[in-house]
């Protein structure tokens, strides 16, 4: 009754075919035409001013404040849930003992 059950693995039926034979092949390697070097391509440079950063600094702490908050209201809310099974516990002990 407690002894596990180990499930047995099926011998295949049918016809199977043997793997197929992979020959390698020789890789010659390539040389290029040309050697000339490419001109590196021109990409726009972010420049932070002081009203970026400014805002990047709020955004960040609005952000750190949002979620602060989300979490301090789920806290509390798990602890007035937790007082009131509490007092719901503490009111049926208190029937049944009167009984």
């Amino acid at each position: 009754m407690f002894r596990p059950k180990v499930p047995t693995m099926p011998q295949p039926t049918g016809l199977t075919t043997p793997p197929a034979v992979v020959e390698p092949t020789a890789v010659t390697p390539h040389a290029p035409a040309s050697t000339a070097a490419t001109p590196a391509l021109n990409r726009s440079v972010v420049q932070l001013t002081p009203g970026t950063v400014l805002a990047l600094v709020g955004g960040g702490t609005a952000v750190v404040l949002v979620v602060g908050a989300v979490l301090v209201s789920m806290l509390l809310a798990v602890a007035l849930t937790a007082a009131s099974v509490a007092v719901c516990a503490l009111t049926v002990r208190s029937v049944i003992a009167r009984r």
